[in-house]
């Protein structure tokens, strides 16, 4: 057991998805008075660990050189000398392959200037690139504001823009998207720890516990007091555990695992596990002699022993919160930065917020429903619910392999299957070993399987073709199916298919169920655009990639946006994780990691991607001409049709222009 628990603790903090916008560099402005028409304005760049930013000198066609300028137009200040900055690194870069000044952790930049009377701010703007070991952030801009009234006092930095439209292209994805998929993860997380609440192993102990506290403490406000202090504690181990996850691992460290195949197929077979588990079959219990060793310190008493009947709580109710917290981490580790910490914070308050409310309250406790059967059907909720995630990793490890033994009929009858089991269950129909007599189910029950065979119903259609935009981040895209326009349907007639498909371009395919035209090899798809006189729209992204698949079935249907990709673009769609091996004659040594080889097609265009484009996330969408030159800025996750469909019309008419 103690190897199952190592192995979900491994795992999830395994687990990173990809497009995940990083900021790796946080900007703060700082004044400091030299006279009364002089002062030094100073800007202090603070880097996470593992970056670094490159210096103001950088030689010849290497990275963008960190620069500052600083707006005199008005003339109301003159600019003295040059930006100072601290002595820095200097190594040879395996990005670059050349030696170069660099700053980690932090880099302090100070310029003098002399200000004409009255003037209380002035307004800057630094450009700079990041790169870790293996990577390179696009370059960035971001405006600098240094308020002389305020003096030494720093600014914080939150405007980050490149150009108007620019900003405006990437709000959607550098600014909303972080706050919106933690917010996200605090949401799941505390209706998991909900849901965890109303399982047989936790529900029973909340009046037991706090009748515990109300009787042996002398005084009600001291039980409440030692309640409280009893909820705190439970946050506390939790929140440990998160901070496991991000600490000793790094919240990125991993990235490269999101992919992988043998991670992906642990990840299914660890949920299969608790999905069992959850169903009846076993538990999964930690020694109970953990449990007896953690009871004998709660017997002493005060602080620590509130501490350590928390940690009780937390070792005997394992058999149900365990799979729960593992899968949760599992989709916190997904989102990097802090995620696991916040994930194990909404899912503790949610266990420890009760013990808090009815201790201050103990009368509510009477209208607590009775422990039951109903306990036992929200575990078998939760498995099913964990049974159906399973297939996701499965289905993942698949696309990466190109497999196609799991394509996107058989994964949406597997839903199909285990849903439309689940709602036979919540209506009465099958019972389990372990559920007890049903003569009438309730209400509530009755609500929870209407939706869940509603869901189902609403699945069915996919079969045939429906693109099931709710759920659209789960199965396999319309193009990876044994019937791309649906279960026993094609556009045209077998004959005619067939003479189309003759007629593709070499290295073509039409991409279904909106017959796009695309390559996902770079060579062939841009020979193609310069015999026909249109530009390339690069699609850097990965078959285990979300949201790109966001954008390929909820932005690239859009009738305007579709109308450019099959029309007026050559698409070149360049999976990242393509895990099938080169040709022989296409194997050569990796530029970023001289001494290896390039072995898969994923990693040839990954490299391509770093190298040229200074990015490694996904999706990444670059319009370029036959010339391998940008017609405008590439962009990352889009979900704003509006905004994607003005960066495609702008590439399209600088490449008229030209």
């Amino acid at each position: 057991m103690k190897k199952i628990f190592l192995l979900l603790t491994v795992i999830a903090l395994s687990f990173s998805a990809y497009s995940q916008i990083l900021e790796p560099v946080k900007w703060t402005t700082s004044v400091e008075k030299i006279s009364n028409t002089e002062y030094e304005l100073i800007s202090k760049a603070t880097i996470e660990s593992g970056w670094h930013l490159y210096s103001q000198s950088v030689p010849k066609h290497g990275p963008i050189a960190t620069t500052f300028i600083y707006d005199d137009s008005e003339g109301y200040f003159k600019v003295s000398g040059n930006t100072l900055e601290e002595d820095g690194r200097t190594i040879d870069d395996p990005v670059f392959e050349m030696k170069i000044k660099f700053f980690e952790k932090t880099a302090t930049f100070k310029q003098k200037v002399e200000i004409n009377e009255g003037v209380t701010t002035i307004n800057g703007l630094v450009e700079f690139m990041v790169c870790d070991n293996s990577r390179c952030m696009p370059p960035k801009e971001v405006d600098l504001v240094f308020n002389l009234s305020e003096g030494s006092k720093a600014v914080t930095i939150s405007a980050e823009k490149q150009n108007k439209k620019e900003a405006t292209l990437a709000s959607s994805s550098k600014s909303k998207e972080p706050k919106k998929g933690l917010w996200g993860i605090i949401f799941i997380a505390f209706l998991s720890g909900f849901a965890a609440l109303l399982t047989p192993c936790v529900f029973p102990m909340i009046p037991m516990t706090i009748s515990f506290f109300t009787k042996q403490s002398k005084t009600k406000t001291q039980g409440i007091k030692n309640a409280i202090i009893y909820g705190v504690c439970i946050i506390v181990i939790y929140v440990l555990l998160g901070t496991v996850v991000t600490g000793i691992f790094g919240a990125d460290a991993l990235n490269a695992l999101a992919t992988n195949v043998w991670f992906n197929i642990i990840f299914f077979l660890l949920l299969i596990i608790f999905a069992i588990s959850f169903l009846g079959a076993f538990e999964i219990m930690l020694p109970n002699s953990w449990a007896n060793k953690v009871d004998s310190q709660a017997d002493r008493g005060g602080l620590i022993g509130i501490f350590f009947m928390a940690l009780a709580l937390a070792i005997v109710s394992f058999s149900c919160t365990g799979p729960i917290v593992g899968t949760l981490l599992v989709e916190a580790a997904s989102k990097g930065g802090l995620a696991p910490i916040i994930g194990m914070l909404g899912f503790s308050f949610a266990i420890a917020l009760p013990f808090a409310l009815f201790a201050a309250f103990p009368g509510w406790l009477n209208s607590l429903p009775k422990s039951g059967g109903w306990l036992n059907t929200v575990k078998v909720v939760l498995g099913f619910l964990e049974l159906a995630l399973a297939f996701k990793f499965l289905s993942q490890a698949d696309l990466v392999l190109q497999a196609h033994f799991l394509e996107r009929e058989i994964f949406l009858a597997i839903w199909i299957a285990i849903f439309g089991v689940l709602a036979l269950y919540l209506f009465g129909k099958i019972q389990l070993p372990h559920d007890s007599p049903l003569s009438s189910i309730s209400v509530g029950r009755l609500g929870l399987g209407l939706i869940v065979l509603s869901f189902t119903i609403y699945i069915i259609p996919g079969l045939w073709g429906a693109p099931l935009n709710l759920i659209s981040a789960f199965p396999p895209l319309q193009d990876y199916s044994e019937s791309p326009y649906g279960v026993g349907f094609s556009k045209l007639g077998g004959s005619e298919l067939k003479a189309i498909k003759e007629d593709l371009p070499k290295g073509a395919h039409l991409l279904a169920p909106h017959d796009i035209l695309a390559f996902n090899d770079y060579d062939k798809g841009l020979a193609y655009a310069k015999k026909v006189g249109k530009p390339v729209m690069l699609d850097f992204t990965g078959w285990a990639c979300v949201n790109c698949r966001k954008m390929e079935q909820n932005v690239w249907p859009k009738s305007d946006i579709l109308d450019i990709l099959k029309n007026k673009v050559v698409l070149i769609s360049l999976y990242v994780d393509d895990k099938r091996m080169l040709e022989e004659g296409d194997i050569v040594e990796s530029k970023l990691n001289p001494g290896k080889q390039l072995k898969y097609i994923g990693q040839k265009w990954s490299e391509l991607q770093t190298i040229r484009y200074k990015a490694n996330s996904q999706p990444f969408y670059v319009l370029m001409d036959h010339n391998g030159e940008n017609l405008s800025e590439p962009v990352v996750y889009t979900p704003d049709s509006d905004v994607y469909y003005d960066w495609l019309n702008d590439g399209i008419l600088k490449f008229k222009k030209n």
